[in-house]
């Protein structure tokens, strides 16, 4: 796989020590080559999430500035696509987080996603493929 896009979930469990998924997090980041594809949303969500720990949302931007994560994404040139997307999958509910990765999956159909969330094994890129995705087991 060339590239990885990076979920929410990934970046709050590496920054939470005591996060379930800390050690599979830290484990599975230090054996990707950065940087890891993400998008804004996913950043705000991860954010919110750790706003509570010392440090945790200007971490969140640390892995921006440190290369760590690239933002190639930008929602208002595919908001057609991402409206179709989270109208598509309204049932699961689609975060507009999750619709940027999909659509981000489908820019770059190589790409796998590195999450934590179950409902990527219910999206499809394209509608009908499966997401190649990195998950604990």
């Amino acid at each position: 796989m060339s590239e990885i896009i990076i979920d929410t979930g990934p970046i709050v469990a590496l920054l939470n020590k005591r996060d379930r998924f800390h050690e599979w997090a830290r484990e599975t980041l230090d054996g990707l080559s950065p940087p890891l594809l993400t998008c804004e949303p996913v950043l705000a969500e991860a954010s919110y999430i750790v706003r509570k720990l010392e440090g945790g949302p200007a971490a969140v931007l640390d892995l921006v500035t440190r290369g760590v994560l690239e933002l190639p994404f930008r929602v208002e040139h595919e908001l057609l696509a991402l409206r179709t997307l989270i109208t598509k999958y309204a049932s699961v509910p689609m975060s507009l987080a999750d619709a940027c990765l999909v659509r981000m999956a489908e820019m770059r159909p190589r790409a796998a996603i590195l999450t934590l969330d179950s409902d990527f094994a219910v999206y499809r890129r394209s509608g009908r493929h499966v997401l190649r995705l990195i998950r604990p087991s």
